[in-house]
């Protein structure tokens, strides 16, 4: 155990708190604070540790396989819980976080199984691509419930919502930026947006990084494949009289 790991396991401890405050009132019974106020803070808190503790660990050369087993356990825990409660929420479509998280569970499934090979999938850029859209993801629908309550799925349009910019608060938030006069409902329906947004690029990263986890499996197995194929021969001399034999 070292800091890097005790703030990775701090990173798990914070799961439960929130959901309790986002499922419950008791940031408005005890403290008079929006539970989805406290959520942010919580969120923000944990992907903080979770940017510090890689930074602790490589800085004191404190790396260890049980930093590396548990940081991601302690990613899809965060990220998983969050998404869950915001489709609890109404503010995330179900088939999204569906597919985030089974995701999740397939590459899991695929790199242990490759481990069990001798064969190590090291993070792939898509992967932390969709772990950033998907923390925006958070915060910003959390702030379209913390001010109020956040506008119907998809605007009220038919799925899906391509044409988001002809809703009239979609519009009247545009026009009070320009002029640099947000109101309440204003921070709403940008939250929401973004947030959205941000979901899609999730979901669309998952996807895309999952395929390219599947090719680069396929690719070092062929790669492995095809050494083992491969036959050494016997490097061929020249005796005195100058004809070949092998060596």
């Amino acid at each position: 155990m070292n800091l890097p790991n005790y703030l990775t396991l701090i990173r798990i401890l914070i799961v439960p708190v929130l959901v309790v405050v986002l499922l419950t009132d008791v940031g408005e019974s005890y403290l008079g604070i929006s539970g989805y106020a406290i959520a942010i803070g919580v969120f923000l808190i944990a992907s903080f540790t979770d940017i510090l503790d890689g930074h602790l660990a490589r800085r004191r050369n404190q790396v260890s396989n049980f930093g590396k087993l548990l940081d991601p356990i302690a990613d899809k825990l965060l990220i998983s819980a969050a998404l869950i409660v915001l489709v609890e929420k109404h503010l995330a479509p179900a088939w999204a976080v569906v597919v985030i998280i089974g995701r999740e569970f397939i590459v899991t499934g695929l790199r242990s199984f490759a481990a069990s090979e001798g064969t190590v999938i090291q993070a792939r850029n898509l992967g932390k691509i969709k772990m950033w859209a998907q923390c925006v993801a958070v915060v910003a629908l959390l702030v379209a419930g913390a001010t109020g309550n956040p506008p119907v799925s998809n605007f009220g349009l038919e799925y899906p919502a391509f044409r988001f910019w002809e809703v009239a608060e979609v519009r009247t938030a545009f026009e009070h930026l320009s002029v640099v006069s947000l109101t309440t409902n204003d921070w709403k329906v940008f939250g929401y947006l973004v947030g959205r947004g941000a979901l899609w690029i999730s979901v669309i990263t998952a996807v895309w990084s999952m395929y390219d986890y599947f090719v680069f499996f396929v690719r070092v197995r062929q790669v492995a494949s095809e050494s083992k194929d491969i036959v050494p021969t016997a490097p061929v001399a020249k005796n005195e009289a100058g004809d070949s034999s092998p060596a």
